[in-house]
C-alpha cells in the first residue's frame, strides 16, 4: 500500500473498539488511498460494520487513531493526548463522509425529492432552487426521475436504497461508506443498486463497502480485506484474497459462500 499519507483518504492505525467490555475491534490497520475501492469481507460479528461506523464516529473508538483525508477522527491531539471533539465538530466532520445503510433510513414522510434535497439545504445552506435541481439530476443518474414525487412507502426496496444512495451524494462527500447495502434487498433488486455503485466508482469515488457480493467485491474493488474475529486476516487485490486466499480463515470462509 502507499505510504504517502497525502494520497490516503482513511488511515486506521491500531483502531479498537469494546462495547461494555467486549472487544469487537483489536487493533485494526488499514489504509484506503483516494479514489479508490475496499471492499471488507467477512463472516457476521467480525466487526466490519462496526469499523466502518468508526470511520464517521457513529462509534467512539476506544483506542489507537483514524484518520480520514489526513484529518483525525472524532478526536483532536495535543501532546500526545486525544481529546474528544464536540458534537458539533463530529457533525462537520461527518458531513463530508456519505453513508448508506442496509435499511434506507429515508425519511418517510417526504418524497424521494425532498429526502435527496434535505442534507444540502438545511445541512450546507444550498438554496432551495439550486438543492432542487441537483437533487433532480442525482435522481436521474440513478434512473430513478420518474419517481422524484413518490414517498418511500410507494418504491421497492431497490429504489429505496438508491434514492439512499443520491441523497448520500447530494453532500458531494469525499468518501462514501456502504454498510452491506444490498443486504435488505429481493436477489432481483440487488443489480439495481449494485449498477449505481459501479457507476460511482468509475466517477472515480472513493468508497469503503462492507459486503456479502463477491461478485462486486471481485470486479469493482481495488483492496479486499478480510475481517474475522476483530482482526484484519488478510488483504490485497481481489485476484489475491478472493481467488488465491492464502490464510486458512479466509478460504473456509469464501468455500462456505462461493
Amino acid at each position: 500500500m502507499s505510504s504517502d499519507k497525502s494520497k490516503l483518504m482513511i488511515h486506521a492505525q491500531q483502531v479498537c473498539k469494546s462495547f461494555s467490555g467486549l472487544e469487537v475491534l483489536k487493533g485494526i490497520d488499514l489504509e484506503v488511498p483516494k479514489g479508490s475501492v475496499t471492499c471488507l469481507i467477512g463472516p457476521s460479528g467480525s466487526g466490519k460494520s462496526t469499523l466502518l461506523r468508526c470511520v464517521n464516529h457513529l462509534e467512539k473508538i476506544t483506542a489507537g487513531r483514524l484518520y480520514v483525508d489526513g484529518e483525525l477522527i472524532g478526536y483532536r491531539e495535543k501532546n500526545g493526548v486525544l481529546y474528544e471533539i464536540s458534537e458539533k465538530a463530529a457533525a462537520r466532520q461527518r458531513s463530508d463522509i456519505g453513508m448508506v445503510f442496509q435499511n434506507f433510513n429515508l425519511f418517510p414522510h417526504r418524497t424521494a425529492l425532498e429526502n435527496v434535497m434535505e442534507a444540502p439545504v438545511h445541512v450546507k445552506g444550498i438554496p432551495v432552487a439550486q438543492a432542487r435541481e441537483k437533487a433532480l439530476d442525482l435522481l436521474a443518474q440513478v434512473g430513478l426521475a420518474h419517481k422524484a414525487d413518490a414517498y418511500p412507502s410507494q418504491l421497492s426496496g431497490g429504489q429505496q436504497q438508491r434514492v439512499a444512495i443520491a441523497r448520500a451524494v447530494a453532500m458531494e462527500p469525499k468518501l462514501m461508506l456502504f454498510d452491506e447495502p444490498t443486504s435488505a434487498l429481493d436477489p432481483e433488486l440487488v443489480g439495481e443498486v449494485l449498477r449505481v455503485m459501479r457507476e460511482l466508482a468509475a466517477q472515480g469515488m472513493t468508497m469503503l463497502v462492507v459486503t456479502h457480493e463477491m461478485g462486486f467485491a471481485r470486479e469493482v474493488s481495488d483492496q479486499v480485506v478480510f475481517m474475522d474475529g476483530g482482526v484484519v486476516v488478510e488483504s490485497g487485490s481481489p485476484d489475491q484474497v478472493i481467488n488465491n486466499p492464502q490464510h486458512e480463515r479466509t478460504q473456509a470462509f469464501l468455500s462456505s459462500i462461493l
